[in-house]
């Protein structure tokens, strides 16, 4: 009896559920049935918008941080703010509905112009005729490409490097002080052939980046007016010139796209920059001597 009442008796009581409505289960199926009509309404909301919304939306979820910086640039936005992804989705090439196909012809035929006229300063330079067969000019729907291509030996650049060879210098110069009388902006890209870069920590991205950025230096400070330089791009060898052939040399280059002015989209030049054009129109041109490539 003792041992009976000195024991530890232990009761264990077991609580059972008051229905399934106290648990957690229910919760997450509410929470995809709200996921989901959510997404029914954005659905059902875009089949309603026009097309213009239609493309912008698109343009985000393309590319969520080019939409935003073309936010800050300037254009018509979704709620009539301002944005700059206009129809087409090219900042550099716009086709809003409010450009004419006139006003698309004109800037076309000025830069036809500028091209020959290019065409023949570099042709009657006998410092550039080295380098004048591997310099094409093109005019499309997207502007006025040049593109400078390399050799086996590097042309332009040192071999590697992004260091402009004297005739490269001469060129961009040259260039720049003819675009930067033009109200066009202006894209520097750079690109690369498949070859695998040799260093460890470079590859083609940074050398196409950083050839691109060293053609801008020479251009901004010999013509080109502050920001008329809208984007500088590294493409390594992801737009190769030549796709059947990733290898070839004349995958590497540096191509400078002069794009189309519209004066119903595009900011017109300022009284600081149209002072810098006619600064440029009376100043005399200076001829300097190419220094021999060692």
């Amino acid at each position: 009896m003792d041992d009976d009442k000195n024991s530890v008796i232990i009761v264990k009581k077991v609580v059972k559920g008051h229905g399934g409505h106290h648990g957690g289960a229910w919760k997450v199926a509410y929470a995809d049935f709200v996921t989901a009509m959510m997404a029914l309404f954005i659905v059902l909301w875009l089949t309603s918008q026009s097309d213009q919304v239609k493309q912008m939306v698109q343009a985000y979820f393309t590319d969520p941080v080019g939409f935003e910086n073309a936010m800050d640039k300037g254009g018509v936005g979704l709620m009539g703010g301002s944005s700059g992804v206009l129809k087409g989705g090219n900042p550099t090439n716009p086709k809003p509905e409010n450009i004419t196909q006139d006003e698309t012809r004109k800037s076309i035929d000025k830069l036809k112009q500028e091209m020959s006229k290019l065409q023949n300063m570099i042709n009657s330079d006998p410092q550039l005729a080295k380098v004048k067969d591997k310099i094409n000019m093109t005019v499309s729907a997207e502007g006025l490409r040049i593109e400078l291509e390399e050799t086996k030996d590097g042309m332009f650049f040192a071999v590697g490097s992004a260091e402009l060879k004297p005739e490269a210098v001469k060129l961009l110069e040259m260039i720049s002080r003819e675009v930067g009388m033009m109200p066009n902006n202006v894209v520097i890209e750079g690109h690369s052939d498949a070859r695998p870069y040799i260093i460890a920590g470079y590859s083609n991205w940074e050398l196409s980046s950083d050839r691109a950025n060293a053609a801008r230096a020479v251009m901004e400070s010999s013509g080109l007016r502050t920001k008329q330089v809208a984007q500088v791009v590294g493409y390594a060898d992801r737009k190769l010139k030549m796709p059947d052939k990733p290898l070839d040399y004349a995958n590497r280059r540096v191509s400078i796209l002069v794009a189309p002015y519209r004066p119903s989209v595009d900011k017109p030049m300022s009284e600081k920059d149209k002072q810098v054009v006619n600064e440029l129109e009376t100043q005399p041109v200076e001829i300097k001597p190419v220094a021999p490539v060692k």
